[in-house]
């Protein structure tokens, strides 16, 4: 039943501009390198059939179940696959999806992640500092806590949370960890909530918390891999959309899209949530969908 919910409660940012910018008809082929809870994926397929299919792809075996059962009822039409999308290349001819009508990337995480304190994605609740899309890697946030030098950490603080304290704190986890290892998401969100006044309804950790995710899972180095491999795999005339959630990576698609030359930029500025979606859905608040097309 809790699956049930979980499936049924999922809500796709910015659905509709996905599938109009990418165009889905009868006998294309696509690729949705996250498919998470297969909430896009679904839609995507309905547009295609007959004769077309899509190939999901999650670093998160919880989700890819989910995506699963979310998709069954397409048959042979969908394959799924249990891997990080930089190794799209490898699944994409193994599979037969090697000149595809379109591809989905969905850089956000799922509220799936934040809500399982096990996961220790949130310092809402208590749970293991881990932090891993794919659960076999041996990198955790833990790790990177209790075992990084202070000037690795202040890097990735400023770097990856845009954080203006980076510097003290990651003197104070170096400091603490001393004497006691920091084991535990409530554990150092109290630590930096002690540094570091709260402005606003920001906690004084969330831009800390989203430096360590981004590490963890390498989110930028993947996703710089992974778009000329994108490239590559599209038909002339296919096209790319991503959606992504923070400054950084869009400023890394930007790039992208700007400085290849079989690249045509479809949106001239990045597609955002209507006002209605943003207050049904707060997670599309800060998305924005960029897509170009293979010339």
């Amino acid at each position: 039943m809790r699956r049930q919910t979980i499936i049924m409660e999922h809500k796709p940012v910015l659905l509709a501009e996905v599938s109009n910018y990418l165009k889905p008809e009868p006998n294309d082929l696509l690729i949705d390198g996250t498919v998470g809870l297969g909430g896009h994926a679904a839609t995507l397929l309905s547009h295609v059939l007959p004769g077309g299919r899509l190939l999901g792809i999650d670093r998160d075996a919880s989700n890819l179940e989910l995506a699963r059962e979310r998709l069954s009822g397409f048959g042979e039409a969908v394959v799924l696959v249990h891997d990080s999308y930089a190794n799209v290349t490898d699944h994409a001819k193994t599979h037969g999806f090697t000149q595809v009508n379109g591809i989905l990337l969905d850089l956000g995480f799922s509220s799936v992640h934040v809500d399982d304190p096990e996961r220790g994605f949130s310092f809402r609740s208590d749970g293991p500092l881990d932090m891993r899309y794919d659960r076999t890697q041996s990198l955790t946030a833990e790790v990177i806590v209790n075992e990084w030098s202070e000037d690795e950490l202040a890097q990735i603080f400023r770097q990856y949370g845009e954080e203006r304290e980076a510097r003290p704190i990651a003197q104070l986890i170096v400091s603490s960890r001393a004497k006691i290892p920091i084991r535990r998401t409530t554990q150092l969100a109290d630590l930096i909530a002690g540094l570091k006044r709260q402005h606003g309804k920001t906690h004084p950790a969330t831009q800390t918390f989203q430096a360590l995710r981004i590490a963890v899972n390498d989110e930028f180095g993947e996703l710089e891999r992974v778009l000329p491999e994108c490239v590559n795999l599209l038909k002339p005339g296919g096209r790319l959309a991503i959606l992504s959630f923070h400054s950084l990576e869009d400023r890394i698609i930007k790039q992208f899209f700007k400085n290849t030359p079989s690249l045509k930029e479809v949106t001239k500025r990045p597609i955002v949530a209507t006002r209605e979606e943003q207050i049904e859905n707060p997670r599309s608040r800060s998305a924005k969908l960029r897509v170009a097309e293979k010339i």
